[in-house]
C-alpha cells in the first residue's frame, strides 16, 4: 500500500507563500501609520503596519498554534502505540531527571564534538534570546501605557542584546551551512537531504530578514540617534538613508510580511522535520534514566510459562513507547555511525539508519500518517513487518553490541536495545540466524558450552598448577570467600586456559580464599541472549542460579567481562543476586591493600591497553586494569587514540565471536593496526574474546613478531618473575 502526502518541506514552502500573499494583500488597507513622538527613547510595536495586516498576523499565529497542537498530538499518539515501559518520574530520582533534562537543554552532550557543539550553541542559545526578545516586545505591546517598560536605557540595552543575539545566530547558521555543504564531514555527507537546506535557509532568512526589517524601520523614522544601539539595523538604515519616504514605507511593509512568513514556515517545519528534536531531545534525555543497569538487556518473562505468542520486535507496536520517542529525538547527526566498528569496516550496519527506518515505519503506519525523522520522501510504503521490509537481518547480525553508538549519541537514544530486541524476533519467531550460530546453540544446549566440548573437562586447565585449585563439591555448602567463575573460554580455549592459571596463581599468591565449580559451571548464556535466543539463555541462567543459590555463593570473581556483565546485571532479573567482580578489579584491590606486592616487579616493555566493551562501556570499568598495569616496575604505558569510552571493539561481542566475518575488513585487524602504530610491544587485554580476536587479527597482518597480545594477569605474573634490577628497554 502506498500513501501519497505533501512532504514537510513542501508544506512549509506552500504555507510561507500563502502567508506572504495574505500579508501583502492586506496592505491594500488604508495607510494608517502608528508612529508616535520619537523624542522618547522607545518604539511602537507594529509601527507602520496597517491594522488589517496586524489582524491577519494574529489570526495566522492563532491558527498555527492550533495546527501545531494537532501535529504534535499525532506524534504523541504514535509514541503511545508502543508497549508499556517503566520510566516513572518519581521524587526518588527527580534530581537525576533534572540533571539529564538540563544536559539536553544546555546541549552539554553536543560539546563532545567541539566544532559541532559550538556551532549548535551559537544557533540554539541565540535563538532562545531572540525568542525571548520577541515575547518581551509582545508583552510591551499588550501592557497599558502606564506599565510599559521598554524605554530609555532599558530600551537601548534591549536593542543591543537583540542585535548581538541576531549576529551570533546568523554566524551560527552560516557556519552550519559551511560545515554541511563545504567542509562536509563524513557523518554529515552520508545523510544530507534537501530538507537540511530548507531548514538552514529558513533560519538564515529569519535572522537576516529581522535585520533588514529593523534597518528599514529605522530609516523610515529618520534614524533617531538612540537607535544606534541597534547597530546592525542602524548600519542598514545608513545604506538606504537617501530613499524616499514612500519607497522606505513600501520596503518596510514587504520585508515585514516576508519576515513573518518565514517565521510561519519555521513553525510548520518544527514538528514535521528533524527540527522537532529541539523539544524531543531534551525530553528523551529526561527519560533516559532507568533502573535497568546499562549492561543489561531488557527482561523477558519466563518463556516456559508465559502465554505470549510473539517475542522480540517485529512491528512498531512491539517497541516500547520510549523506544518510539527515541526515533523522534534523533538529530540525524551521525555520531553513532562514525563510531560503529561494523560500519567503519564495511559491514551493512549503520546505527543511524536503524533509527531512521524505525521512524519511517512508525510515521507511515500512524493514524493519520506523520512525517518521518528525515521527511523528504513523498511516498512511503506502509509495511507491517519491520524485520523483512525495512531493517534487514544482515544489518542486525553485523552488530557487535559494543554500545559505542549509545555512548556517542548526544540525545540519549538507546540504539542497541532496538537491535537486540529485533534479533530476538529473528531468532525466536523466524529462526533466521547465521548457520554458525545454530552450531553454537546446539553446543550450548547439549554440552552447556558453545565450544561443544565435554563438561567433564571444564576443570582440566587447573591440573598443571603446582597446588591445584579447590573444586566445589556441589552437595556441600560453599565455604570459600570467592567463587572463581572461569567461563567457557578460560576452561576450553588453549590461549585463555593459561590466563585462568595466571589469575588463579595471583589470587593464591595474595592469599585469596577461592574455589571453582568445575563441571558444575555452565555457560552463563551471554552468546545466546545477545543473539536473541532467550529460551536458551533462560535455560542456562536458571540452572546456574539454582546451583549458586543451593551452594550459598555470595561473592564471584570472573575472568570474562561477558560473564561479569551477565551475572552482575542480568541474573538479578531472574532472582540471582550476587556480588560480582571482574578479576582486574580484585587485583587492583589486592595491590592497593598490599596483599599483592608489585613494588619489586620489573617489566621493561612498552604496553598499550585495549578496553573490552563489556568491561568498559557496559560497566564503566576503565581505571582498575590500567592501575594494575601501571603498578608494574619499568613499564612504559601508552594509550591508543581510541581508548576509554571511545575504545574500538575487537569484533567479538554480540555473539559475533561465533560467526564468520565475511564482509569488509576485519574489525580486529583495524584495532591491532592502531595498536601497532603506538610502537607498543605488548597489547594488554582483560577479556578472553578480545585475546583471541586480536591475536588472530595480528597474525593475519603478518606482524605478530612486533606485537604480542597478552592478558593482564599473564603480564603481572611475568613481571613478578623478573628481577627488579633489570634495566628498562628504550621507548
Amino acid at each position: 500500500m502506498v500513501r501519497r502526502r505533501l512532504t514537510p518541506v513542501g508544506l512549509a514552502l506552500a504555507t510561507g507563500v500563502v502567508a506572504a500573499a495574505v500579508f501583502a494583500a492586506s496592505g491594500i488597507a488604508p495607510n494608517l501609520t502608528k508612529w508616535e513622538d520619537h523624542s522618547r527613547v522607545t518604539r511602537q510595536v507594529f509601527g507602520d503596519v496597517p491594522p488589517a495586516i496586524e489582524a491577519v498576523f494574529y489570526a495566522v499565529i492563532v491558527t498555527m498554534a492550533l495546527v501545531l497542537g494537532w501535529l504534535w498530538s499525532n506524534r504523541v499518539r504514535n509514541w503511545s502505540r508502543g508497549r508499556p515501559e517503566d520510566r516513572s518520574t518519581t521524587r526518588a530520582n527527580w534530581r537525576r531527571r533534572a540533571r539529564d533534562y538540563r544536559a539536553g537543554v544546555l546541549m552539554r552532550t553536543l560539546v563532545r564534538d567541539p566544532a559541532a557543539g559550538i556551532m549548535h550553541s551559537l544557533i540554539y542559545f541565540s535563538f532562545l534570546v531572540l525568542f525571548a526578545v520577541t515575547v518581551t516586545l509582545e508583552i510591551q505591546h499588550q501592557l497599558p501605557p502606564s506599565l510599559k517598560f521598554l524605554h530609555g536605557d532599558v530600551y537601548e540595552g534591549y536593542k543591543f542584546i537583540a542585535n548581538l543575539a541576531g549576529v551570533v545566530f546568523v554566524v551560527g547558521v552560516v557556519w552550519a551551512l559551511l560545515r554541511r555543504y563545504v567542509q562536509r564531514p563524513y557523518r554529515l555527507r552520508i545523510k544530507t537531504r534537501p530538507e537540511d537546506a530548507v531548514i538552514l535557509a529558513t533560519l538564515l532568512a529569519i535572522g537576516v530578514g529581522g535585520f533588514l526589517v529593523e534597518g528599514a524601520r529605522i530609516a523610515l523614522v529618520g534614524r533617531p540617534a538612540f537607535e544606534k544601539w541597534s547597530f546592525v539595523g542602524w548600519a542598514i538604515a545608513w545604506l538606504i538613508r537617501g530613499w524616499s519616504h514612500g519607497t522606505l514605507q513600501t520596503l518596510h511593509r514587504w520585508l515585514w510580511c516576508i519576515h513573518v512568513s518565514t517565521f510561519v514556515a519555521f513553525l510548520v517545519l518544527l514538528p514535521t522535520t528533524k527540527l522537532r528534536h529541539m523539544f524531543t531531545s531534551p525530553l528523551n534525555l529526561y527519560l533516559s534514566d532507568r533502573e535497568r543497569p546499562r549492561g543489561a538487556m531488557s527482561a523477558m518473562p519466563n518463556l516456559t510459562e508465559t502465554d505470549l505468542t510473539s517475542f522480540g520486535v517485529g512491528t512498531v507496536e512491539d517497541f516500547t513507547w520510549k523506544q518510539l520517542v527515541d526515533t523522534d529525538a534523533c538529530t540525524v547527526c551521525g555520531r553513532c555511525t562514525i563510531v560503529c566498528p561494523a560500519h567503519a569496516t564495511g559491514k551493512p550496519l549503520d546505527p543511524r539508519e536503524i533509527i531512521l527506518k524505525v521512524g519511517e515505519v512508525m510515521a507511515a503506519t500512524g493514524t493519520p500518517p506523520t512525517s518521518p525523522t528525515v521527511g523528504t520522501v513523498a511516498e512511503i510504503t506502509v509495511q507491517a513487518d519491520l524485520m523483512s521490509e525495512r531493517v534487514t537481518p544482515e544489518e542486525l547480525w553485523a552488530c557487535t553490541s559494543c554500545r559505542a553508538c549509545d555512548v556517542a549519541c548526544p540525545v540519549g537514544i538507546e540504539i542497541l536495545d532496538k537491535i537486540l530486541d529485533m534479533r530476538r524476533y529473528l531468532s525466536l519467531m523466524e529462526s533466521n540466524f547465521p548457520t554458525e550460530l545454530g552450531r553454537a546453540y546446539r553446543a550450548m544446549e547439549n554440552q552447556s558450552n558453545p565450544y561443544g566440548l565435554a563438561q567433564s573437562d571444564r576443570g582440566e586447565w587447573a591440573r598443571t598448577l603446582p597446588e591445584g585449585v579447590s573444586v566445589v563439591n556441589d552437595s556441600e555448602p560453599f565455604a570459600h570467600e570467592y567463587l572463581f567463575w572461569v567461563g567457557c573460554a578460560g576452561s576450553f580455549d588453549d590461549r585463555n586456559q593459561s590466563v585462568a592459571r595466571a589469575v588463579a596463581t595471583l589470587l593464591r599468591r595474595a592469599g585469596v580464599d577461592f574455589a571453582i565449580l568445575g563441571s558444575s559451571e555452565l555457560c552463563t548464556g551471554d552468546p545466546a541472549r545477545r543473539s536473541g535466543n532467550e529460551y536458551l539463555f533462560q535455560m542456562l541462567a536458571g540452572q546456574n542460579i539454582e546451583t549458586l543459590d543451593r551452594l550459598g555463593v555470595a561473592k564471584i570473581v570472573t575472568q570474562c567481562p561477558h560473564c561479569f556483565n551477565t551475572m552482575a546485571n542480568e541474573y538479578p532479573q531472574y532472582g540471582g543476586h550476587y556480588e560480582v567482580i571482574h578479576y582486574t578489579q580484585l587485583l587492583e584491590q589486592l595491590v592497593v591493600t598490599g596483599r599483592l606486592d608489585l613494588s619489586g616487579t620489573s617489566l621493561p616493555e612498552r604496553v598499550t591497553y585495549h578496553d573490552a566493551c563489556f568491561l568498559g562501556r557496559h560497566n564503566d570499568v576503565y581505571a582498575p586494569p590500567r592501575r594494575v598495569v601501571g603498578a608494574l616496575g619499568g613499564i612504559d604505558v601508552v594509550e591508543m587514540p581510541r581508548n576509554g569510552t571511545n575504545s574500538f571493539c575487537c569484533g567479538a561481542g554480540g555473539a559475533r565471536f561465533w560467526m564468520e566475518e565475511r564482509t569488509g575488513k576485519k574489525i580486529g585487524v583495524d584495532r591491532v593496526e592502531e595498536a601497532l602504530a603506538t610502537g607498543a610491544t605488548q597489547l594488554a587485554v582483560a577479556c578472553p574474546f578480545c585475546h583471541v580476536m586480536l591475536d588472530d587479527s595480528l597474525k593475519e597482518t603478518g606482524r605478530d613478531q612486533e606485537l604480542e597480545v597478552v592478558d593482564i594477569a599473564t603480564l603481572v605474573l611475568r613481571a613478578l618473575a623478573k628481577p627488579a634490577s633489570q634495566p628498562p628497554a628504550a621507548s
